[in-house]
């Protein structure tokens, strides 16, 4: 009876406080927010059905939910439960209507980053030129968007440089305006997990169906907004079988330059999707069809017009490809190594005819091929460092005498200098002799790994005799 009573007046005063709670902070806070979001963006959305949309039901679309992330439909219910519109968008919907697997899930939303990261327990907000959510699914990471308004608005928090290219753009508008703000109409599609439908502003679904990868507005305005989307144009083609619509193809060639306007670690960043997009050899064909390589990777041309260097970049590419493709990784520092090899090749060659010695030379052509590169296109430290050991470890291969083999096979890049070795094997530059050699030599045991050594002709240096230290006897007697 005593512990009846208890509970019942402890029970009392915790009902007493939730009711204070839900009558005095929670219109004060939480409703406050959502009147003022739904009246800012009330103008902006249109009283028609789906805002206006082309509604395409699941018994048209068939996207099978199966393929959806669990990360992404919590995502999407929880935002759907605080009161707000969610749908999964970009290039996962293009992706699921092509009946591939979307390698990740992006969600537009009209609540701000802040009310989304209230609403998520596990989420942080990330960005500078557009404020985004990261929600966190134990490993899995749902990146959430608020519809973006126009950066034209004076009200917004955006800015522009004077070629046109958007720096900032934390603006906030409707569905209707994130759908105008997107690139091409393949992205511009909402899928609302909840019904099942999808959302088509700007006739995505058709182009899909038929083939075409089209940008959305003026093209010349859109490329100068953004350059980057001209190397987006590219890949997508590439990676989905998808030809460019030719209002959309005509002007990249002649804005090609403006991608010297876009910061190089960003430049890095899309050409790291696009040699890693599993299709490499057709986007690099596609690149200087646009002449779009040539800020880019200056020497691309020069390398591929020697019959050597474009067996050598092919066969690399290809490579990169075939592991992309049977879902292995691909290492970005050998796939650079590949891309810059001959244009460090014949850097090393001239600091040679100037007197440098080999390894001095080498280590000059790699400091300065990288440096050239760094200021149009920015490859991470992490990975130029190892490209200059899969460098570095090329001459060493050369060197079959002695303890130096079994040095190098203890190399922890070995690896990826041995596969480098044989793509130069196996494009001309050495003897295929030199790479059976070192297959052989791994393979085998330890007596016979010495006797497959060739004999040491290389001049023996002479050892420098060690100065006598005086004794303290003589120290004394000083």
């Amino acid at each position: 009876m005593i512990k009846k009573l208890l509970d019942r007046i402890f029970k009392s005063k915790y009902a007493k406080s939730l009711a204070h709670a839900s009558n005095t902070a929670k219109p004060n806070h939480k409703p406050h927010q959502r009147a003022k979001l739904t009246a800012k963006n009330t103008h902006k959305q249109p009283d028609l059905p789906h805002h206006g949309a082309l509604c395409i039901t699941h018994k048209s679309h068939k996207i099978d939910r199966n393929l959806l992330s669990n990360a992404a439909l919590k995502t999407t219910e929880g935002l759907h439960k605080a009161g707000f519109e969610a749908y999964i968008v970009g290039g996962a919907v293009r992706d699921l209507l092509l009946n591939r697997t979307p390698k990740d899930f992006d969600v537009a939303t009209n609540a701000t980053p802040e009310q989304v990261n209230r609403i998520f327990r596990r989420s942080r907000l990330i960005g500078k030129r557009f404020r985004l959510v990261h929600v966190l699914f134990g490993d899995e990471t749902i990146e959430v968007s608020t519809f973006r308004g126009s950066h034209l608005e004076a009200e917004g928090d955006a800015k522009v440089t004077d070629s046109g290219r958007i720096i900032r753009d934390n603006v906030f508008g409707s569905i209707v305006d994130d759908a105008l703000r997107r690139d091409f109409t393949a992205n511009a599609l909402y899928y609302n997990p909840a019904s099942q439908e999808v959302l088509d502003f700007h006739d995505g679904y058709a182009d899909i169906k038929a083939g075409i990868l089209r940008i959305i507005g003026k093209p010349e305005t859109r490329y100068a907004e953004d350059p980057v989307r001209m190397l987006r144009a590219v890949r997508l083609s590439a990676k989905l079988d998808l030809k460019i619509e030719a209002h959309s193809e005509a002007p990249i060639a002649k804005m090609a330059d403006l991608l010297a306007d876009v910061p190089p670690s960003r430049l890095f960043d899309e050409m790291l999707k696009l040699f890693l997009s599993g299709h490499a050899m057709a986007s690099v064909t596609a690149l200087r069809a646009q002449h779009l390589h040539h800020g880019l990777l200056p020497m691309l041309d020069v390398v591929l017009e020697q019959a050597m260097g474009e067996r050598f970049i092919t066969l690399a590419l290809e490579n990169t490809d075939e592991r992309i493709l049977a879902g292995k990784s691909a290492n970005p520092s050998f796939l650079f190594a590949s891309l810059l090899w001959h244009e460090m090749l014949a850097a090393w060659e001239v600091h040679k005819k100037a007197g440098q010695h080999l390894m001095p030379a080498l280590h000059l052509a790699m400091s300065e091929v990288i440096a050239t590169q760094a200021e149009k296109l920015a490859i991470h430290n992490r990975y130029t460092a190892t490209m200059k050991e899969i460098w570095g470890m090329q001459p060493r291969f050369e060197q079959r005498a002695g303890k130096r083999p079994f040095a190098l096979l203890t190399h922890p890049r070995y690896r990826a200098g041995y596969d480098f070795l044989l793509l130069r094997c196996a494009s001309g530059e050495l003897p295929m002799e030199l790479g059976d050699w070192w297959t052989a030599f791994a393979n085998a045991d330890g007596e016979a790994r010495s006797a497959m050594l060739l004999a040491d002709s290389a001049p023996k240096k002479r050892r420098r005799r060690a100065r006598k230290k005086p004794t303290a006897n003589a120290s004394v007697a000083d």
